[in-house]
């Protein structure tokens, strides 16, 4: 009797994609950075929670401890100087065991207020930690993924980096920036097999913005979506670029939005 040999299927079920990965993921203690921090870690990662606050990093770790996952915190305070940014990716990588596979620059800052009313150590954090953190984390982690062939960098930008918009001028600009580097990293380190993106949410509900809260309910109730973005949503499309699903996907801004960008009212 003759027996087809069996192939590999092209559609193969991965419950825990990253086992056996280590993510750092900056500004990890709440909003975005927490839910992706956690999903990562649901799906097999061993995430290095980064943030300036110890006990709201230490509650992350032990709600994906308590979860079943494996997690450790490292603090960072990414407004710091260029060396302590740089101290902070060694110090998280030696909790990843010395190998990084997956890094997440989601820590940001957005005051959002007119040109002239933005106080210059506002706008000094805010260009530190928006853009001069993500490139030294690049700049000091990438090399290493590099060398061995396999590696994943997000960014998370905004859908705010594409409209103009009459308050948040800089904020806006730094996510621009950030897109722009994530297209140079492509280039620059994808043809060693370090795969690099950018997810931009929509108007998303965090701890940082819940002062605004009707401001983004009235933004998002015009987009086809009919509702704001959940951290959840931003979560599952960084998981999906850092997954080997997406192992096509080099130098994009996956924009999860709920269409605010793509589409107007009516």
């Amino acid at each position: 009797m003759t027996t087809t040999p069996k192939t590999e299927s092209p559609f193969p079920v991965a419950t825990h994609p990253f086992q056996g990965q280590a993510a750092i993921v900056t500004g990890a203690t709440s909003g975005i950075g927490r839910a992706t921090a956690r999903l990562l870690a649901a799906r097999g990662a061993h995430v290095i929670v980064s943030g300036r606050d110890e006990a709201r990093g230490t509650a992350v770790v032990r709600e994906i401890r308590a979860d079943g996952g494996k997690a450790d915190f490292v603090t960072a305070d990414l407004a710091s100087s260029a060396n302590t940014v740089r101290d902070f990716a060694a110090r998280a990588a030696a909790a990843a065991n010395g190998r990084v596979d997956i890094l997440v620059n989601n820590a940001g800052l957005y005051p959002a207020t007119a040109t002239a009313d933005l106080p210059d150590e506002d706008l000094d954090a805010m260009l530190a930690v928006n853009i001069r953190a993500p490139h030294i984390l690049v700049a000091e982690l990438a090399p290493a993924m590099a060398d061995r062939r396999t590696g994943v960098i997000v960014t998370i930008g905004s859908w705010m980096a594409t409209v103009g918009s009459p308050y948040a001028a800089l904020y806006t600009a730094t996510k621009a920036a950030d897109e722009q580097m994530t297209r140079s990293w492509a280039a620059e380190f994808g043809p060693h097999g370090v795969r690099v993106n950018a997810v931009a949410p929509g108007v998303t509900p965090t701890p940082g913005n819940e002062h605004a809260l009707a401001i983004i309910e009235q933004l998002a109730a015009g987009t086809p979506a009919g509702c704001p973005v959940s951290p959840a949503d931003i979560a599952h499309a960084v998981a999906f670029l850092a997954s080997n699903e997406a192992r096509m996907i080099h130098g994009t801004t996956l924009y999860v939005d709920g269409g605010i960008t793509a589409t107007r009212p009516a």
